[in-house]
């Protein structure tokens, strides 16, 4: 397969603040690659790079083959990029914006820009100030997708959106994917990653830590659960199941950490007379947390 991206001990410090390090990456033609990290992690440090927005201190990253210090408006040409924050000319409204960057890339296919918009459910007469948060990250959406590029670099895509408008992000990628283009995008989100991604590169305090397939991240998830029965269980019980951790009784609720299948857990509380279920699937950062433990000190800002 070509590698689309490839870094080469890619590693970019801010003084004495950490940014990345000795960061060894390909991403390969036509699959969608997740890049993801708890925040401060080094992601949008590394997307920066890979675009020349920032110069590497040492190190060597290439976009399709060409050094990103030597030519990056040749990349450029054939890139889409969504930034992490997306911000534009208040005065112009969504459609003179989409315009702006179409006019930009020497036209676009109408037809296609048009489908977008419905798609993402844009209104394009109003003015960039008065849109949501959500709002504009569908107007950096559309204008990162509408030259049809061979690579797109999406910096925390879904940040903002509807689920419904998600559902539709993750089926114009898969659409993207199919014409043989490469999709490069950002997450704190393990369920993001595993609903979009082929493959992921986990960074974590500027280092690379896991290049696996994405089926790996669930042996990283671990769920939060939280069980409410009718009378009193015994804790003991549920703490000698497989995968079940850190169990804590509080009156008649149980609350515990399950890594891997839920299957057991399910089977022992349906033996009790059960009031309640909640589950919940927790950040990149706090699985993070969990399998790593904090570490000492603050992350610079600049290591996003």
């Amino acid at each position: 397969m070509v590698a689309i991206i490839k870094t080469e001990k890619l590693t970019k410090s801010y003084g004495s603040h950490r940014g990345i390090v000795d960061v060894d990456l390909a991403v390969e033609q036509g699959e969608v690659f997740g890049f993801l990290g708890p925040n401060g992690a080094g992601k949008t440090t590394t997307i920066r790079v890979l675009l020349d927005l920032i110069r590497p201190t040492n190190g060597k990253a290439y976009v399709f083959g060409i050094d990103t210090t030597v030519d990056p408006v040749a990349i450029h040409r054939r890139v889409g990029y969504l930034p992490g924050e997306f911000t534009l000319y208040d005065r112009l409204t969504g459609g003179e914006t989409l315009e702006y960057f179409a006019n930009l890339r020497g036209g676009v296919d109408p037809a296609y820009q048009a489908s977008l918009v419905e798609r993402f459910d844009l209104d394009p007469s109003r003015k960039f100030k008065e849109y949501s948060k959500g709002n504009k990250q569908k107007v950096g959406l559309v204008a990162a997708l509408q030259h049809k590029p061979e690579l797109l670099v999406l910096d925390e895509p879904t940040a903002g959106l509807d689920p419904l408008v998600q559902e539709t992000f993750f089926a114009v990628v898969r659409e993207a994917v199919g014409e043989g283009r490469t999709v490069f995008l950002s997450s704190h989100v393990l369920s993001e990653a595993e609903k979009a991604c082929d493959r992921v590169g986990i960074i974590r305090d500027g280092r690379l830590v896991m290049v696996d397939r994405v089926d790996a991240l669930r042996d990283l998830a671990a769920h939060q659960v939280e069980l409410r029965f009718t009378g009193l269980v015994p804790a003991d019980e549920f703490g000698a199941l497989p995968g079940v951790s850190d169990v804590v009784a509080e009156d008649h609720v149980l609350r515990m950490h399950v890594a891997g299948s839920i299957d057991p857990v399910i089977k022992a509380a349906a033996r009790f007379e059960l009031a309640d279920f909640v589950s919940r699937e927790p950040s990149l950062e706090e699985t993070f947390l969990a399998q790593y433990g904090r570490e000492s000190g603050e992350v610079a800002d600049h290591g996003r």
